[in-house]
Parts: structure tokens; sequence; C-alpha cells
């Protein structure tokens, strides 16, 4: 009983802090990048050169 409580507590705390850093980067710097990197691809717009030849 106490081993089932310990995982309840345990995915509880992980629920919580995972939600509570996504609230602070997403009020921050954000969690996307612009439309217009989406469509060019963050190789280009991040990095400036392609990271696959198709």
């Amino acid at each position: 009983m106490w081993q089932a409580w310990g995982v309840v507590v345990t995915m509880a705390y992980c629920a919580i802090a995972t939600w509570l850093l996504l609230t602070i980067i997403r009020k921050s710097i954000g969690l996307r990048v612009d439309e217009k990197a989406e469509t060019v691809g963050l190789d280009i717009s991040l990095h400036g050169e392609r990271g696959y030849e198709m």
C-alpha cells in the first residue's frame, strides 16, 4: 500500500512541476516559434543552413 501511495504522490508531483515549468516558459519566451519560421523550417531560420538535403 505504501508503494502505491508513493507512486501516486510522485505522479502528482511530476504533473504539477511540469505544468508550472511550462507555464513559466510560455509566459516568458513562449513554447513555439513564429509561423514564418515554422514554414521556412527551423534549420534555416535558427541556424541559417539546411540540415538535410532533399
